[in-house]
């Protein structure tokens, strides 16, 4: 484990992507490394993150972490501190829904996606922030949603996991960000993967009030998410906290 700091650059920055080994979070953590950025890819499947590790090089180290699992969470951090001796961007990405009328869902249910989506992303803040407070600088990015933005059915627990990552984005900039720590986030709109694609074929009228309603009329790229993460991570966007950006093609000021 020691050799790892052989090849991280003096400059290069550390960069933590939760739910980097697919998806929004793959296409994040590509965007860093490309940038010259050490970043960490955590999630709970270890085949899948290996995969991911092998596709985006040596500047990508894959770390099982289940976000879920709270009390997992401060020896993560602590081991990346230990490896890497810093943390200076933290992407909260990693994050699950759930589809089902809005009487069938159980406790159970709507408690476990709020732990994974809401509670996961606090501890894991709390737990980098302590790091980042002492060198007086990092940035740290939330993956909010279209389901902060207005109302959508049958995903009752992830429109209000998503809703409040939106205020505790702004609380946490307001806290943080005179102690030279910027929290911002980024509300995707209908992002292409084979998933959506299928899901929108499959529903013709679903899928024409995406279009009608998103001014673009195209779905977004997950590069399109990963340049916009790089954005807020750098230092072009070091004026900018407490955003929540959204990168929908204009879906949620469409009419």
């Amino acid at each position: 484990m020691s050799n790892k700091k052989e090849h991280i650059k003096d400059n290069g920055k550390i960069a933590i992507v939760t739910g980097g080994g697919s998806g929004l979070g793959y296409a994040i953590a590509e965007k860093f490394i490309q940038a010259g950025m050490e970043t960490i890819i955590a999630g709970r499947n270890k085949e899948k993150l290996d995969t991911a590790k092998e596709k985006l090089g040596k500047q990508c180290h894959a770390i099982v972490c289940d976000v879920s699992n709270l009390s997992s969470i401060p020896a993560f951090v602590n081991d990346i501190i230990k490896q890497f001796g810093q943390i200076d961007i933290l992407v909260n990405n990693a994050g699950i829904n759930m589809k089902k009328e809005f009487t069938e869902v159980t406790d159970e249910d709507f408690q476990k996606v709020i732990t994974t989506n809401l509670t996961g992303v606090f501890v894991m803040s709390r737990e980098v922030v302590k790091h980042m407070l002492e060198k007086k600088t990092g940035c740290i990015i939330n993956i909010s949603s279209m389901a902060a933005q207005y109302g959508l059915p049958k995903v009752i627990a992830y429109s209000a996991s998503k809703t409040a990552i939106d205020g505790m984005t702004r609380a946490m900039a307001v806290e943080l960000s005179p102690k030279g720590i910027r929290v911002n986030a980024i509300a995707p709109g209908f992002i292409y993967s084979d998933m959506t694609a299928k899901a929108l074929d499959s529903d013709p009228e679903r899928k024409a009030k995406v279009f009608s309603r998103t001014p673009m009329g195209i779905m977004g790229q997950p590069s399109d998410i990963g340049d916009a993460a790089l954005f807020l991570a750098s230092d072009g966007a070091k004026y900018i906290t407490g955003v929540v950006l959204p990168v929908d093609g204009g879906n949620s000021i469409g009419f």
